[in-house]
C-alpha cells in the first residue's frame, strides 16, 4: 500500500515538473479519437439504436442491430454520423485530458494529490469537455437514428397512392410512388438547428451531457490513475513509468467501469437529444419528465440499455487515448518538427 501511495505521488511529482504542451495534447488526443473511432463505431451506432427504440423493439441487441443495419443500409451504413465524430473527436479528447493534467497540477501539494483531488480534476474535466463534446453527440445521434426511423417508415402502397375510383386503363401511366425523404447530412442539420433554434440548439441536452460526464471523469480518472500506478511496481523497484500496456489495460478496465456506471444518464441524454422520434414513442421537456416517463412505461431496466455496447465502445476507446497519451506520440511529432 506504502508503494502504491509512493508510485501515485511520483506520477503527481513529474506531471507537476512537466510543462503541459496543448499542441501535443491536441495530436495524442487526434491520433487516439481517430483509431478508437474508427474501430469501435458500429457498436456506438448500435447503442444509440437500442436505447432510442420504446414500444417497437426493431432490434433484440447488439449483433441483431448490426445484421439488421447492413442488411438495409449496407457496410458504410453502420459508419453514419462517424464524419462527425472524426472531426470533433480530436478537440474533444485534447480538452478532456489536457483538462485532468492541468487540475491535477493545480490541485497537487508538495507532489502529493489526495483522492479527493483526483476526483475533483476528473470533475474539471468532465466540465470543460462538454463545450464539444454536446453539439458532437448533438448531430451524431441524428445521423444514427436515422437508419431506425426509416425502417419503422411503411412502404409505399401504389395501390394507394392511386386512391379510390375505377381500375387504370392499360395506357395510362402508372400512378406515382412517394419519393423517401432525404438522408440528412451533418451540414443540413446544423443549418435547420442554427435557424429555427439558434446557437441553443446545438446545446439541446447539454445540462444531460453534463450529467453524464462529469460523473464519468471523476469515477474515469482516479480508477486509471490508481490502476495504472500498480505497473509501476515490478521487479521490486518502482518503475520511472508505467509500461504501454499497462497504461491501455488500465483504460480499458476504468472505462468500461465508468460507462457503465453513468449508462442512465446516457440513456436520458440520448432520448433528449433525438429531434424525431418514431411512431408512438414519447418526446419529453426535460430531465425530470424524461426519468419520470421512461421508468413508468419502460421499467428500471429501460435506463441501462445499450450498456454492454457502451462498455465495449468506452473501453478501447480509452485504452487507446491512455496508450497513445503515455507513449508520447504528440512530443515525439511536434519533436520531429522541431
Amino acid at each position: 500500500m506504502v508503494e502504491k501511495e509512493k508510485a501515485l505521488s511520483q506520477q503527481t511529482s513529474r506531471m507537476t515538473e512537466k510543462k503541459v504542451s496543448l499542441p501535443a495534447k491536441l495530436i495524442n488526443g487526434g491520433v487516439a479519437g481517430l483509431v478508437g473511432v474508427t474501430c469501435v463505431f458500429p457498436i456506438d451506432l448500435a447503442k444509440t439504436r437500442l436505447q432510442n427504440q420504446q414500444d417497437v423493439r426493431m432490434y433484440k441487441g447488439m449483433l441483431d442491430c448490426l445484421m439488421k443495419t447492413i442488411r438495409s443500409e449496407g457496410y458504410f451504413g453502420c459508419y453514419r454520423g462517424a464524419a462527425v465524430n472524426l472531426t470533433l473527436v480530436t478537440p474533444e479528447k485534447a480538452i478532456k485530458l489536457a483538462a485532468n493534467d492541468v487540475f491535477r497540477q493545480k490541485l497537487s501539494k508538495d507532489g502529493h494529490l489526495p483522492l479527493w483531488g483526483e476526483v475533483l480534476a476528473g470533475c474539471g474535466a468532465g466540465t470543460c469537455q462538454v463545450i464539444v463534446t454536446t453539439p458532437m453527440e448533438m448531430l451524431k445521434i441524428q445521423l444514427q437514428d436515422a437508419g431506425r426511423l426509416a425502417a419503422q417508415r411503411p412502404a409505399p402502397n401504389p395501390a394507394q397512392a392511386a386512391g379510390p375510383g375505377p381500375a387504370p386503363s392499360l395506357v395510362a401511366p402508372p400512378p406515382a410512388q412517394q419519393r423517401p425523404p432525404p438522408r440528412p447530412s451533418a451540414t443540413r442539420i446544423t443549418a435547420d438547428l442554427l435557424k429555427t433554434r439558434g446557437l441553443a440548439g446545438l446545446y439541446r441536452g447539454a445540462g444531460a451531457t453534463l450529467m453524464r460526464d462529469v460523473p464519468f471523469s471523476m469515477i474515469y480518472f482516479p480508477l486509471f490513475a490508481n490502476l495504472n500506478a500498480l505497473g509501476q511496481e515490478g521487479a521490486g523497484k518502482m518503475q520511472d513509468k508505467a509500461p504501454f500496456w499497462q497504461s491501455f489495460v488500465s483504460g480499458c478496465m476504468a472505462g468500461s467501469v465508468a460507462a457503465v456506471a453513468v449508462t442512465p444518464l446516457d440513456v436520458i441524454k440520448t432520448r433528449l437529444q433525438t429531434l424525431q422520434k418514431g411512431e408512438g414513442e414519447d418526446s419529453y421537456r426535460g430531465i425530470v419528465d424524461c426519468t419520470r416517463r421512461i421508468m413508468t412505461r419502460e421499467g428500471p431496466t429501460a435506463f441501462f440499455k445499450g450498456a454492454m455496447c457502451r462498455a465495449l465502445v468506452i473501453a478501447p476507446l480509452f485504452g487507446i487515448a491512455q496508450g497513445v497519451y503515455f507513449l508520447g506520440v504528440g512530443e515525439s511529432v511536434l519533436g520531429l518538427l522541431e
